[in-house]
C-alpha cells in the first residue's frame, strides 16, 4: 500500500480526487499537527514506559480482552447489516473465547477457525447507502470522516469497556497505542508527507472494510501487469526479429534502443 499512495500522490489527479475528500485540509493539517505533538510529548513517552515494564504476554492478554469485547458491537453490526451467518460465528467466537478463554484474556477461537472480523456502526451506516462525507482528523481520536462521527458514537455506546469505569479505558488505550508504535514510525519514517500518507491510507481501508474488501478497479493491478508483461514480450520478440533482419550492423546498434526497450 506504501507504494501504491506514493504512486498516487505522485499524480496530479489523485491529488484532485483526494482534495475532493478533504475540503477542509488546512484545518485538519493543523489538527493533525496538534495530535502529532500530542503523541510526541505525552502518548509515545508513556507507552515506552508501558512496554519497558509489561510483558509482551501480558499486554497480548490486554489486547485480548478488550478485543472480545468488541466482539459485541461486531454481532449488533452483523445483525443490522444483515449478515447472519457471520453473526452466528461472531457469538460463537465471543463465546468461546469469554468461557474457554478465561474471560476474553486467552483468544481461543481463532485456531479454530473463528477469525476475527470487523465490523461497525460506520460500516453498517455505508451498507444503508450513507454517503462517507468529507476527511476529518479529530482532536485525540485522529482520522475520521462525517459519516464516521456517529457511527463512532454509537459503537462507544454499544461496547461495554465504557462502562467498566476511566482507569479501564486508560489501561485500554496505552494498550492500543504501544500496538501502533511500529506503524506510527513506518508512517513517519516512509512518507514524504505523513498527513497524505495517513488521510489516503485512512480512506481506502474504510471503503475496503464498507465494500468486505472488495475493492474497486483502482486497487486490482492484475490486468495491468498482464498487459504490461503481453507488451514487455511483445517488445522482445520484435527486438529479436530486427536482430535477425538487421545482423549486419548489430555491432553498431545505438546504446540508446536497448534502454528504451
Amino acid at each position: 500500500m506504501a507504494f501504491t499512495l506514493a504512486g498516487c500522490a505522485s499524480t496530479g489527479s489523485a491529488e484532485n480526487l483526494a482534495n475532493k475528500d478533504d475540503p477542509y485540509e488546512n484545518v485538519n493539517r493543523a489538527m493533525y499537527n496538534f495530535n502529532d505533538k500530542l503523541d510526541d510529548y505525552l502518548a509515545a513517552p508513556v507507552s515506552k514506559v508501558y512496554i519497558m515494564i509489561t510483558p509482551q504476554f501480558a499486554r497480548t492478554g490486554v489486547y485480548n480482552f478488550f478485543s472480545n469485547l468488541k466482539n459485541i458491537n461486531v454481532i449488533v453490526n452483523d445483525a443490522l447489516q444483515g449478515k447472519f451467518i457471520q453473526g452466528a460465528r461472531d457469538s460463537q467466537r465471543l463465546l468461546l473465547n469469554t468461557t474457554l478463554g478465561l474471560g476474553g484474556l486467552v483468544d481461543v477461537a481463532t485456531d479454530t477457525g473463528l477469525d476475527i472480523n470487523i465490523e461497525d456502526f460506520d460500516q453498517t451506516l455505508a451498507v444503508w447507502g450513507v454517503p462517507s462525507g468529507s476527511y476529518l482528523v479529530l482532536p485525540i481520536i485522529g482520522p475520521s470522516t462525517m459519516r464516521g462521527v456517529p457511527g463512532a458514537a454509537f459503537d462507544v455506546a454499544a461496547n461495554p469497556s465504557t462502562y467498566l469505569g476511566v482507569p479501564i479505558q486508560l489501561v485500554s488505550l496505552l494498550n492500543t497505542r504501544a500496538t501502533a508504535e511500529g506503524s506510527l514510525k513506518f508512517i513517519d519514517e516512509a512518507s514524504l508527507d505523513p498527513y497524505v500518507f495517513t488521510r489516503e491510507s485512512f480512506l481506502q481501508w474504510r471503503k475496503s472494510l464498507a465494500s468486505d474488501g472488495k475493492s474497486d478497479s483502482s486497487m486490482d493491478f492484475g490486468d495491468d501487469l498482464d498487459e504490461l508483461n503481453a507488451d514487455t514480450k511483445e517488445d522482445g520478440n520484435k527486438g529479436k526479429a530486427n536482430d535477425q533482419n538487421n545482423s549486419t550492423i548489430k555491432h553498431n546498434l545505438d546504446l540508446s534502443s536497448p534502454l528504451k526497450q
